[in-house]
């Protein structure tokens, strides 16, 4: 069943296949106005993850709500915060 609040269902769909997150795929899908290969760039502001403590990764991790958090160590946090 389509999203309503998704503009470009297909677009969309596409992008997910490749691996996009959600967020990421209704913002390119979106973007009536602008370029889309630009939106796509955006972002990217955040430093790398190999730099945070385990502390900060973990409360990154709950803010975006990954279940199984608190038993998983630095790089697990990493590549699931890389790739919810």
């Amino acid at each position: 069943m389509p999203d309503p609040q998704i503009k470009d269902e297909k677009t969309y769909q596409a992008l997910r296949r490749e691996g996009a997150s959600k967020e990421k795929a209704a913002r390119i899908a979106n973007d009536a106005g602008g370029s889309r290969r630009a939106t796509a760039r955006k972002g990217g502001k955040a430093g790398a993850y190999e730099g945070r403590t385990k502390d900060d990764l973990y409360r990154e991790a709950r803010k975006v709500g990954i279940e199984g958090r608190s038993g998983m160590w630095k790089d697990q946090l990493i590549s699931a915060l890389r790739n919810r």
